[in-house]
């Protein structure tokens, strides 16, 4: 039995993966792709804009009745999650949030919505990057109290528009959660000597860069780095797939990627 799988933002450049990876997968049936009200691909076949042929599933504004999806996954932009947000609740569709950015406001609707349906909501859909995250934890959790300092430095192309990433940002939560201490984005001028207690995050913007984060503990003497380096949207796109299937038909609740990994 196919899992029924929609999309929101199909139309966008992960959108367009999302739909091309899923039609390779045997598991994955698309029954309904959305995109914003107002964009020029809207009523074109959803395959066919992904350059993977006709599917026979129109782009539409709005979630149609029937039939109606195993999960839905969102990756599009903040304004499109809190629109298909109460759909998703209304009709107890499980919901993978993979859109970034955010306000602290659209992030506790996020939530609350938990309770009525399941949730996944992730800064980061990479699987290895949900491991890294692991990762971090571990090595902040070995090193703390033992002179280390914390840096972050992450790398994306020109057209992103939120900074620092929301993965920067959950590298950062990671070590503070271990560690204490507080965000420092950028320096600039006679700041003074480098506190104990900073995590610095430093955000790159250039060209075509998928996204590469580089967490770094370093002391007098010896540096660890940990990095992920993304090669293309692919590694994004298939996390979120295999996030969907494993949200598809699971009880309201709070899910996160380590459900995903086991970990």
């Amino acid at each position: 039995m196919k899992i029924h799988i929609a999309f929101n933002g199909a139309g966008g450049r992960m959108g367009q993966r999302l739909v091309a990876l899923a039609r390779e997968d045997h598991d994955l049936k698309i029954v309904a792709a959305l995109d914003a009200p107002g964009s020029p691909l809207l009523g074109r076949d959803a395959g066919e804009v992904a350059g993977v042929g006709h599917i026979g599933v129109p782009i539409t504004s709005e979630l149609a009745l029937s039939p109606k999806p195993d999960c839905l996954i969102d990756f599009s932009a903040p304004e499109g999650t809190m629109t298909v947000l109460p759909v998703c609740v209304g009709r107890q569709i499980p919901i993978v949030v993979a859109t970034t950015g955010h306000t602290a406001k659209q992030k506790e609707e996020i939530e609350a919505a938990a309770h009525q349906t399941a949730v996944l909501f992730a800064p980061n859909m990479s699987l290895v990057v949900n491991l890294l995250f692991k990762l971090t934890k571990l090595t902040a959790e070995a090193l703390k109290d033992k002179g280390f300092d914390a840096e972050i430095v992450e790398r994306h192309h020109r057209f992103k528009k939120d900074s620092p990433s929301g993965t920067a940002v959950r590298f950062g939560e990671i070590i503070q959660e271990v560690q204490g201490g507080h965000f420092v984005h950028g320096r600039e001028g006679l700041v003074g000597e480098r506190t104990p207690h900073e995590i610095g995050v430093h955000a790159v913007r250039g060209g075509d860069n998928v996204g590469e984060h580089t967490i770094i503990f370093t002391t007098l003497g010896e540096t660890l780095e940990l990095v992920h380096k993304g090669h293309n949207r692919d590694s994004y796109a298939r996390g979120a797939l295999a996030a969907g299937k494993y949200l598809a038909n699971r009880p309201a609740g709070r899910y996160t990627m380590a459900d995903v990994l086991g970990l």
